[in-house]
């Protein structure tokens, strides 16, 4: 029967998406055409609220492609500079985004300032890199930004193999070897414990390329403190369960055809129930922001669901490990886990800057989680330690959005200055 499963739902969910599409298309048309001025219907209200419905109907059943970053030119000191996204290193799961300023322009600018090489490691857990177009944005002024670039693992072929916890922290390192020394390191969320593994064992090995500093924002250290409700979900349930019923086989005709994931499809049911009643609302507000023709509302509820929506699959053995290993047997946090056979040991750390930052209400990583850092690095200096909680935020506060810009970022730029 699991076998089963994993070899209907993934194809019976895709099925259902593909077929929808000639409906969206249709309901679209109808859209438009009611909207058009030579249209007597586009001036009346029965006119308008058939064309809202149709809109929603679209957005319902539309396939939400990967997004683009599409950053605009920066302004420094009101100069606008222009930024070019590159990929300067790349593994199948994985390629290393670069965010290449106009150095002719910038470099005039910025020559009397430091410009620290930062790689910023966005979560595996659903979304694409580019939910952290904030978190890039504010850091671009005043840094050489890197972003880890996740691959959905439903176009990533079965030969090139298996991706776990350890091929994750591999990734990680080989990316600060290919920045090279003094590159900072930003972990948003889920990535925190495989980032001071890496920061660790890099340490440990006296590797050149360590990184200078760690930053590790609202992320599962110990998942034990102030535990939230995917935590105490991913306690009472046995790992069995995740197993048998998170686990399903990428169908034709992906080029991961075969692979077991967890599907995004999955991971944004979970991030939509945490908060529907908030969803709903969201969605009714954007159907009577289309009658009343408020083309702002309507707008930024298109730009935040367009990218909200778009989700990638994990590689199984990635998540079930990262649900045994970080949220059922707290290994980092206990001093138990091991890379290939290897234990990591947080306490070889010495000459590295820590910062942990932490939202006053994040309903994922809950209050003193990420701060557990702190202790599993005992020799780090005092004096290169800082712990930051943002009053008035979410999870999604800490590194987006108003309070990230004026508050959070700020402080992180003057911590990677200290230890630059």
């Amino acid at each position: 029967m699991r076998r089963l499963l994993q070899n209907f739902l993934y194809a019976a969910v895709d099925t259902a998406k593909r077929s929808a599409q000639p409906f969206r298309v249709a309901a679209d048309f109808s859209a438009q055409a009611l909207r058009n001025p030579l249209n007597p219907w586009s001036q009346t209200y029965m006119g308008r609220t058939w064309a809202a419905a149709f809109d929603v109907f679209e957005s319902f059943t539309r396939n939400y492609a990967k997004p683009a970053f599409n950053l605009p030119p920066l302004k420094i000191y009101g100069q606008p500079v222009e930024v070019t996204e590159t990929v300067v290193w790349s593994k199948p799961f994985c390629n290393l985004l670069h965010f290449a300023k106009d150095m002719e322009v910038y470099g005039k600018l910025r020559a009397k300032f430091p410009h620290p090489k930062v790689l910023i490691v966005a979560p595996m857990s659903g979304h694409f890199a580019t939910l952290l177009r904030g978190t890039v944005e504010a850091m671009l002024p005043e840094h050489d930004v890197y972003i880890t670039d996740w691959v959905d693992a439903r176009d990533v072929s079965l030969k090139h193999g298996r991706f776990g916890l350890d091929d994750y922290i591999d990734y990680v390192m080989q990316m600060l070897r290919h920045l090279g020394p003094k590159t900072h390191l930003l972990a948003v969320c889920q990535p925190g414990p495989a980032c001071l593994a890496a920061s660790a064992l890099m340490h440990e090995a006296k590797d050149k390329a360590k990184p200078a500093s760690l930053t590790i924002m609202g992320s599962p250290i110990d998942a034990r403190r102030s535990p939230t409700e995917p935590n105490r979900l991913s306690e009472t349930r046995p790992y069995s369960w995740f197993e048998e019923n998170m686990i399903h086989r990428v169908p034709l005709p992906y080029a991961g055809h075969g692979r077991l994931v967890y599907p995004g499809f999955l991971q944004l049911t979970a991030f939509i129930n945490m908060n529907r009643e908030r969803h709903t609302n969201a969605q009714y507000d954007f159907f009577k922001n289309l009658v009343k023709g408020d083309g702002d509302s309507v707008q930024k509820h298109r730009t935040f669901y367009d990218e909200y929506l778009a989700v990638l699959d994990m590689p199984a053995e990635f998540y079930l490990e990262t649900i045994d290993k970080v949220f059922q047997r707290f290994e980092l946090a206990e001093g138990k886990l091991k890379y290939r056979g290897h234990l990591v040991k947080p306490a070889a750390i010495k000459d590295m800057g820590l910062m942990t930052v932490e939202g006053e209400n994040d309903d994922i990583s809950g209050i003193g989680q990420t701060q557990a850092a702190h202790d599993l690095c005992p020799n780090i200096p005092k004096a290169r330690k800082l712990d930051y909680i943002q009053p008035g935020v979410g999870h999604y506060g800490v590194f987006n959005g108003t309070r990230w810009r004026t508050e959070i970022q700020p402080r992180v730029r003057d911590f990677i200055r200290a230890n630059d």
